[in-house]
């Protein structure tokens, strides 16, 4: 294995890009074109920096083996000793296939916000302010770097201090940048968020004063606390520290109230950062501490935790349903598909999670594909309304085919990627909690409901005046949206690729929780005599 420390360099190069393009001339009295270079710079600078890290860390991921290491990359530096914090990362399947999704979406967000600064999106009759462009793709840059790092994160201090830090940049682009209610949602997020994380603070201070017993060094690292031994009500408290944490970012219902508001007070590309990327740090550190570090409290709040997902998933549904807002709509989808990710979880079998995982990967595509055409609408429309939409099929024929097809991919039609991650979350949950997968089939149904619907009140009907002067998708926004339409139908027809890398951590997790997946029940014996007997 190759000592070269590529998740520093893959996290080190968007931070680069932030400094290159926080360097760049700001405002200056040479004239409104010159201005325009400036900013065009900065945009064609950003979009390089993040197609850098996309070439670093596919380098990386053909170089990981599924069958080698669980944890791999491994780059390990003591950070503060006196508190046995180190810089420690690397990433077994599941985080590598979620680093990837965050790598590829960055570079798509970059091309598709090419104008959020400038308040293209916002409503109309509302003057767009004078934003800074260069502080806006400077942030977009950092936090490209403090998701990678909150995945490869093998030390709990440093990813805490990961998962902290990654709101400060979130919180600016929907306060600053944001339409409508901005400042209220941004602050709402905001403070949802640090009350999760100072109760993961707690449980991660509780766990090293118990690392530090018998004598012993106190530390951070993941893998020497998953072998410490803890009393099962210690384990169930500091359970409750982390997953409340995780379930407010995820979100997981009834702490999901915040993302409607950030979701549709944010640009689209800052959306599709937050549903599709900073909300899976939630369901990803329910499978990487809550399970790892606490198997036996786990287990008893699995009944607990799996009715949520299942209120979730038919809650979100429903209330989609009846959302008159497009981007208010497809954050209330991501409600009930959330659901489901943390309902294949806590199944607790290798179906369940290799599905969830896979669904964190294809949630990120499919969301983040309706959410940008979404934009890309409200950007010619300065509506987000959808009654404010109607007959667009007929004039911009690019944008609504490939507006079903991400819509399609929201409902999980066989064919697309979300359907494989849908199905083996179902039947991994099946063998276990019948009752609630059955429930869980039900968002399925609702799911074709507001999207189909969604779909027939924006592109379908005659092309009334208010969009009757509507362009086609361009070239940027196609290059923007093609790369995740391409994604979608490519994992949905040969998905093996990421499930094979997905399946070994997948295995790893039921070993450390000390769970199997059920075995099927055996036919009566009267019927294999029968058989026999034939």
């Amino acid at each position: 294995m190759s000592s070269f420390p590529w998740l520093t360099v893959a996290g080190a190069i968007p931070l680069a890009g932030a400094v290159v393009v926080a360097a760049v001339p700001g405002t200056t009295t040479a004239g409104a074109a010159a201005q325009s270079g400036r900013d065009n710079l900065v945009k064609r600078l950003a979009l390089v920096f993040s197609l850098a890290t996309l070439a670093v860390t596919i380098a990386m991921a053909l170089r990981f083996s599924p069958n080698g290491p669980d944890f791999q990359f491994n780059q390990t530096v003591r950070w503060i000793p006196q508190f046995g914090v180190h810089y420690a990362v690397g990433v077994d399947g599941i985080a590598l296939v979620l680093i990837l999704m965050t790598v590829v979406l960055m570079p798509v967000v970059i091309l598709a916000s090419w104008n959020d600064a400038e308040g293209a999106a916002g409503p109309v009759g509302e003057a767009p302010p004078r934003r800074s462009v260069k502080t806006y793709f400077a942030l977009l840059l950092v936090l490209e770097t403090m998701m990678i790092g909150v995945f490869a994160a093998t030390d709990v201090f440093l990813f805490y201090v990961f998962f902290e830090a990654m709101l400060v940049p979130m919180y600016f682009m929907i306060g600053s940048y944001g339409v409508g209610q901005r400042q209220y949602a941004a602050v709402k997020f905001l403070l949802y968020s640090l009350l999760g994380g100072l109760l993961m603070l707690v449980a991660v201070i509780a766990l090293y004063v118990y690392s530090a017993r018998g004598g012993q060094p106190g530390t951070f690292m993941f893998s020497q606390l998953t072998q410490l031994s803890l009393s099962p009500v210690t384990q169930r408290w500091l359970f409750l520290g982390f997953f409340v944490a995780f379930a407010i970012k995820a979100p997981l219902w009834p702490f999901h109230t915040w993302l409607p508001d950030a979701a549709t007070a944010a640009q689209p590309g800052a959306a599709v950062l937050l549903v599709g990327v900073l909300d899976k740090v939630g369901t990803f550190g329910m499978i990487r501490y809550c399970l790892e570090l606490f198997p036996s409290a786990s287990h008893y709040f699995t009944p607990l935790i799996i009715a949520l997902a299942v209120i979730g998933v038919l809650y979100g549904a429903i209330v989609a349903i009846g959302q008159a807002d497009l981007k208010r709509l497809i954050a209330y989808t991501s409600v009930s598909h959330f659901g489901l990710i943390a309902l294949g979880i806590f199944a607790m079998t290798s179906q369940g999670q290799t599905g969830a995982t896979l669904y964190m990967v294809n949630h990120g595509f499919a969301t983040g594909a309706l959410f940008l055409i979404a934009g890309f609408m409200i950007a010619r429309r300065r509506s987000s309304l959808i009654a404010d939409y109607g007959g667009v099929q007929k004039v911009a024929p690019m944008l609504a085919g490939l507006f079903l097809i991400a819509g399609l991919a929201g409902l999980a039609l066989p064919g697309l990627s979300t359907f494989v991650s849908e199905f083996l979350v179902l039947v991994g949950t099946f063998t276990r909690y019948q009752v609630p997968a059955i429930l869980a089939t039900v968002g399925i149904i609702l799911a074709a409901v507001y999207i189909l619907w969604m779909y027939q009140r924006t592109m379908t009907g005659p092309a009334g005046d208010n969009v009757a002067g509507m362009p086609d998708l361009k070239a940027r926004e196609l290059w923007a949206v093609g790369p995740l339409i391409a994604l979608i139908v490519v994992l949905g027809v040969y998905p093996k690729p990421v499930i094979d890398v997905i399946n070994p951590a997948v295995h790893h997790t039921l070993v450390q929780v000390h769970s199997t997946d059920p075995v099927p029940p055996h036919p009566p014996s009267a019927v294999l005599q029968k058989g026999v007997a034939r």
